[in-house]
């Protein structure tokens, strides 16, 4: 008969992150047996050798614990409420072996320590482009062991790309980034989770897409998806990891809720055609490698609020020179979305702000 088990959050990681589970089962017994063989890691934290519950866990059926009953012989019924509670110390859940092999230069780092690193593993981090800028950005996130990284692109892996898109491979072309990207990253880091967004982000989706993540990154490559992805940070209080590249130069900054924005930045987008495509102008391959790891480490360090972000600090990278420039950003107080009184409350079509046809990215 259905039953529906609750699972704690501590739990939950042996459970494919699902907080209820539905099972049909007439006692305890043989819900806890349904349950281990659906979820085989998850037996060594419920049941001890013996296949009894330890008294570190209490199992509850509608709120009464089964030793006030009839213990695993506890019959079940229809509808029935079951959670399963283990004891906690008010810490995080325990790094696995691996993971402390796999985080062991973080875990040692005393800005990082075991704390950050957790942090990392519970965080959201959401790539608007999985190219130039996205791809060096992803792997480095996934192999810090940022927890959950969605990646945002329309498009299919071209020849072209693999000039700086690292991320790709040649057995890749012809099939969607987003799905290169994920593979790439489960390769690197099996504890990530990838969320694929193969998607053109618009001004009717956008709010949706960047909703769930804690950190935003543009790696967007035309100025109608930079003006979308600034203002729905913006409006949705997110932190935006800003990069650009052109030719030989690159830029990178991050918009912090309340700290002024792109707009502060840049308020018009240049005439259409004034500032040609990296495809009509070409860039350097390895450029974006720079700018990218440049933005994940930014992510990281908002998302362990450690040192120094690039707020209100815009950084200009010459590779010709092989020269570092740092210019101040002001958040302006008449900014019509970040000021103080702004005027742009939702999106707005960004390709008409722009004045060009529909974006690429």
């Amino acid at each position: 008969m259905p039953v529906t088990v609750y699972i704690p959050t501590p739990l939950r990681r042996y459970t494919e992150n699902q907080a209820r589970v539905s099972t049909e089962a007439n006692d305890v017994a043989s819900l806890l047996d349904d349950l281990v063989s659906r979820y085989p890691e998850l037996k060594t934290h419920i049941l001890d050798d013996n296949y009894e519950i330890p008294r570190y866990v209490n199992v509850y059926v509608n709120e009464e614990e089964i030793h006030s009953l009839q213990g695993k012989g506890t019959r079940l019924k229809d509808g029935d409420q079951v959670a399963v509670i283990p004891a906690m110390a008010g810490g995080a859940q325990p790094f696995s072996e691996d993971q402390i092999k796999r985080y062991s230069r973080h875990i040692i780092l005393p800005e990082v320590g075991g704390k950050g690193q957790r942090k990392l593993l519970e965080a959201k981090v959401l790539l608007i482009g999985t190219g130039g800028l996205g791809s060096p950005a992803a792997l480095y996130l996934a192999a810090a062991g940022v927890g959950t990284l969605g990646v945002v692109d329309f498009d299919v892996v071209d020849m072209s790309n693999l000039q700086r898109q690292v991320i790709h491979h040649v057995h890749d072309l012809g099939r969607p980034k987003v799905q290169s990207a994920a593979e790439t990253i489960n390769d690197i880091n099996p504890d990530v989770k990838v969320i694929q967004h193969n998607t053109r982000v618009a001004s009717d989706n956008i709010l949706d897409i960047i909703a769930d993540y804690d950190v935003i990154l543009d790696g967007c490559d035309n100025f109608p998806t930079r003006y979308l992805v600034n203002d729905a940070c913006v409006l949705a209080g997110k932190p935006n990891v800003y990069g650009s590249i052109f030719r030989f130069d690159g830029q990178a900054t991050v918009f912090a809720p309340g700290k002024g924005c792109y707009r502060c930045l840049f308020p018009t987008p240049p005439p259409p055609g004034m500032v040609p495509s990296c495809q009509e102008a070409g860039v350097l391959g390895v450029l974006p490698g720079i700018i990218g790891v440049i933005q994940a480490t930014e992510a990281v360090k908002l998302i362990l609020n450690a040192g120094e972000p690039l707020i209100n600090r815009l950084l200009l990278y010459d590779a010709l020179s092989m020269e570092f420039r740092e210019v101040k950003i002001r958040r302006d107080a008449n900014c019509p979305i970040c000021g103080d009184n702004p005027t742009i409350k939702e999106l707005i079509d960004y390709e008409q702000f722009c004045g060009i046809g529909p974006a690429t990215h």
